[in-house]
């Protein structure tokens, strides 16, 4: 990755950390709790689902700058999608950041492509993953805290 685009990457990280986007509580929403032991990042992720499509997504909590700013990214890139189509997102995610094959095409991705350095630090993968992990498990309907332990 060249230093442009890495310091694009790195701006845009920086502003979702600074001001998250559906960064509220969605009362009345169903909600399910994730935590990283590892570095302490803990969030609330609310979500409305209108039948199979998600009709919005919103999380709070805090963290270091890579798990706040995915949470706010993330709501962005799944809010209006159906189920599927949110679950598809999350496995593009999740090899996009721990570099597992098939590497994911750019429209799979989208704006989450400036994760892409995340994979150089695997202690971040965590980081990058949490609301993923959580979302995936609201999604699929679970109700304990999610862990990336």
């Amino acid at each position: 990755m060249d230093d442009a685009l890495r310091d694009l990457y790195q701006e845009v990280i920086l502003d979702h950390n600074k001001r998250p986007r559906n960064f509220r509580v969605i009362e009345g929403a169903p909600k399910l709790e994730g935590f990283n032991p590892l570095c302490g990042d803990r969030l609330t992720l609310y979500l409305k689902l209108e039948g199979d499509k998600v009709a919005d997504v919103a999380f709070q909590g805090h963290g270091c700058a890579i798990s706040t700013s995915s949470a706010s990214l993330m709501t962005e890139a799944v809010k209006g999608k159906s189920k599927q189509e949110a679950l598809r997102t999350f496995d593009a995610l999740h090899r996009l950041v721990t570099r597992t094959p098939p590497e994911p095409a750019a429209a799979e991705v989208g704006k989450l492509k400036v994760f892409a350095g995340v994979g150089e630090f695997p202690a971040r993968v965590k980081c990058a993953t949490l609301c993923w992990h959580t979302l995936k498990a609201a999604l699929d309907g679970q109700q304990d805290r999610v862990t990336t332990e």
